[in-house]
């Protein structure tokens, strides 16, 4: 197969597109197929060299342009196969707030949230109580702050300069489970357990100081599964095509409060999707061909 990778951009998470984009153009590549890398950063308008002459398109970007249905919407005008969800259902899913509504309307629980601006976020609920302020669209959880001690201190008012408006969300504390789906059934749980004391952050995700314990050594196998069918509705509920990954906190009464889903996840070597792969028994040529089976007949 004739395969067009692309990767980089222009968002913050450019550097772990770039891993990403690499990792799965070397797999494709061992698997035998043709592959072209393009970075998205060099103009959207590229994209039309390529009509007629690769067989699909594996976008393997984050972040804003790469994840949020902008580029998914040229890959569409363009009538290329692509890997993951349309455009749409990734604007709809790269949106917390949007994503959060189809958790509430399907009754599965979420932390409890609300959207601040710099002069409301002064009168939130939250701000008695252990909160986490995010981005409404981002990933890899950059610019993400948890306030677990509100009385002694409070969220960096500076990252109202950046975004006009962000999601405040009551703090759920427990053990942190992702949970990968491929296809429409889920991977082997991944448990988390950041640095003694730090928080599972950008820093943390990328310096390998994280575990990431696959199988999970706190969680049951109970619990194991229910995550897994809980994330394969939430799949389905939103739409999402090809794969997805999905965050889970477990609290100490086993209550599944469930966080946000990414439709493109990280597929570095560090990345959680090809570790809840290869515990499953694919390696990443594996996965990609995966990938490739999935994009073709779609």
């Amino acid at each position: 197969m004739k395969i067009l990778v692309l990767l980089g951009d222009n968002s913050p998470e450019r550097e772990v597109s770039l891993r990403s984009g690499r990792a799965v153009a070397d797999a494709l590549r061992a698997g035998g197929h043709e592959v072209t890398q393009y970075d998205p950063a060099n103009g959207y308008n590229g994209l039309k060299q390529f009509v007629g002459k690769v067989d699909c398109v594996f976008p393997i970007l984050h972040g804003v342009g790469g994840e949020d249905g902008t580029i998914q919407e040229d890959l569409e005008k363009l009538k290329f196969k692509y890997l993951g969800s349309d455009s749409k259902v990734s604007q709809l899913c790269f949106n917390k707030t949007e994503f959060k509504k189809i958790l509430d309307k399907s009754s599965i629980l979420t932390p409890k949230w609300e959207v601040v601006t710099k002069d409301t976020v002064k009168q939130s609920r939250f701000l008695a109580q252990p909160y986490v302020l995010k981005p409404i669209e981002g990933g890899s959880t950059i610019d993400m702050q948890i306030v677990r001690k509100p009385k002694n201190n409070h969220y960096d008012e500076q990252i109202f300069d950046k975004y006009e408006q962000m999601l405040m969300e009551e703090l759920i504390e427990g053990d942190e489970i992702t949970v990968s789906i491929l296809g429409d059934a889920a991977l082997p749980v991944i448990e988390i357990i950041p640095p003694e004391g730090q928080e599972f952050d950008y820093k943390n995700k990328y310096n390998g100081k994280s575990q990431e314990l696959c199988p999970p050594k706190n969680i049951s196998v109970d619990k194991q599964v229910e995550a897994q069918r809980l994330t394969e509705r939430i799949h389905d509920k939103a739409g999402a095509r090809h794969l997805s990954r999905t965050d889970i906190i477990i609290t100490p009464a086993s209550e599944v409060y469930v966080l946000e889903i990414n439709t493109i996840p990280g597929m570095s070597s560090q990345s959680l999707y090809p570790k809840a792969a290869q515990q499953a028994g694919l390696d990443m040529v594996g996965l990609v061909q995966k990938f490739v089976e999935m994009t073709v007949s779609t």
